[in-house]
This record gives structure tokens, C-alpha cells and sequence, in this order.
């Protein structure tokens, strides 16, 4: 996505984990994400209203990362705002925070922010503006270039979750519903630094949970952005979506040592 002029003269959050989480040569991480796309068969039936990725560095999880945003791609060219949920891995934040700048940059480019939606949503008591949280955030860093090579032109909504209830997240997701055009995605990975096999059942049982939209099943170590899949349960309820998993894995199964993994699912949510 090429800078406009108008976002050339605001506020752009750099990228802080490119060369870390993921390449910092757009050439290089253009291909690989490509490469992890291909990897992924194709998808039937119309694109999900949200999803569930996780934000590890791509030689990790990528694959699942893949799994859930290839998903979107029968609508690349209907989708043209994602609100973005991550868990604030370095700043403590009540509510949930957005962010002052105007785009956000990654090395394929910038991505806008959809600065009305923010607008709308920071006259909710529980939403505030913090440059802070988002600093170094890389839980909603690492899913932008994904969603800038499958959907190209679109609007952000970027909001690190802290301290926050089922509800206010909810209330969140439902200001912004929109129609076609809006997409939610929640970052989250899952199960921390168990043995695979420890893993892979604590991950089969949040899997349940998220399917059967059942916010209370997914528990405290289960998932580090918990907070925002529990918004997105119980808003999916009252939607009427239906929630399946596409990717069930850890880094013991993609490039890590299995005696001690990080477990990563790719979940989506279909509109009836």
C-alpha cells in the first residue's frame, strides 16, 4: 500500500519487530508469506467475520497465521476495514487502548488507520489512547503483513487489551460491527511452555471452548489474549456466528524443541 499525502505529513507508527518476528526485507517477507499462503489449502464457502490468529515470529507460528488469513481472500476486494485486538504484552492497560498515529508501517508498506472508527469508539468509557501500549507491541504488528498481502488496500483499527471485561470488549466489537466490509481479527497464541503433549490437550480444550463460544472455558493459561477471544465469544453468540478451527499446532510441531512449546490455533467465525 503506497503513502498518501495526507498520511505522509501525520503520525505513522514504525514497525518495532521487523528483522526480529519476521524479515525486514520487503522482498523476503513478501515471498515467505506467499510461500506459507500456498502452503494452505484453498478456502470454501464466503470469507468469516472474524478470526483468531496467533503472533509469535513467523518461523513459528506462521503457518497458522497462514491457515486463518487465507481465509479472506474470496474477499479481498469487499473487506476494507479490520479492527485489529491484541493482548498488551508490555504496558498495563486499562480498557483497551487505541493509538494517536495515523498509519501503521510495516516493511511492505503503511496501512491507514480508520481515524473516525477510533474517534467513535474512544466516547466508550473503556477505550483510551495510549502511543505507549502500542510502541512495541508486536501482537498486532506481526498480523499486518499478512493482511496487507491478502487483502490489499484497507483501514485499521488498532486496540492493545488490558484489564478488561467480556463486555467491554464486546461493546467494542458491536460499535464497529459494520456490514461486508468489517473484519475483526484477535491475536492470541495459546497454551505457554508445556510439553507438547501437555499442550496439545490444553489447546484441544480452549479449541472446544472457542467452538462451543463459551468464554468461561478459555482460562487464564490458556491464552494470552484471552480478554479479547472472550469479548469475541460472547459477541459471536449474539451474532449468530459459528466458530471452527482451521489450524491446531505448537512451535514443537513447526521449529522449536518439543519439551517446551508455545501452542498456536487458527479459529474462524462464519456469519449464517
Amino acid at each position: 500500500m503506497a503513502k498518501s499525502d495526507t498520511i505522509e505529513r501525520g503520525k505513522v507508527r514504525p514497525a518495532a519487530v521487523a528483522g526480529r518476528f519476521y524479515p525486514r526485507d520487503p522482498t523476503e517477507l513478501r515471498n515467505l508469506i506467499n510461500m506459507l499462503l500456498a502452503q494452505v489449502p484453498p478456502a470454501t464457502g464466503p470469507a468469516p467475520k472474524a478470526l483468531i490468529a496467533p503472533h509469535a515470529g513467523y518461523l513459528y507460528s506462521g503457518p497458522i497465521a497462514a491457515s486463518a488469513f487465507a481465509q479472506l481472500l474470496s474477499a479481498r476486494d469487499q473487506i476494507r476495514r479490520v479492527v485489529l485486538l491484541g493482548p498488551s504484552h508490555y504496558v498495563a492497560v486499562k480498557g483497551l487502548a487505541t493509538s494517536s498515529a495515523e498509519a501503521f508501517a510495516t516493511p511492505l508498506g503503511v496501512v491507514p488507520v480508520d481515524v473516525e472508527a477510533v474517534r467513535q469508539i474512544l466516547t466508550l468509557p473503556q477505550v483510551r489512547e495510549s502511543d505507549e501500549a502500542h510502541e512495541q507491541e508486536h501482537s498486532l504488528e506481526v498480523q499486518l503483513p499478512f493482511l496487507q498481502t491478502v487483502l490489499g488496500d484497507f483501514a485499521l483499527v488498532p486496540l492493545a487489551v488490558g484489564d478488561a471485561t467480556p463486555e467491554e470488549v464486546g461493546q467494542v466489537l458491536d460499535t464497529l460491527w459494520g456490514g461486508s466490509e468489517t473484519r475483526f481479527v484477535i491475536s492470541s497464541d495459546l497454551s505457554h511452555y508445556c510439553d507438547s503433549q501437555t499442550a496439545q490437550r490444553l489447546d484441544k480444550a480452549t479449541a472446544q471452548a472457542i467452538e462451543a463460544l463459551e468464554p468461561g472455558g478459555v482460562g487464564e493459561e490458556r491464552a494470552c489474549g484471552r480478554i479479547p477471544i472472550r469479548g469475541l465469544l460472547q459477541v459471536a453468540r449474539r451474532h449468530g456466528l459459528h466458530a471452527r478451527t482451521v489450524d491446531l499446532r505448537s512451535s514443537g510441531d513447526t521449529a522449536g524443541p518439543r519439551d517446551k512449546v508455545v501452542g498456536y490455533g487458527a479459529f474462524v467465525f462464519d456469519e449464517e
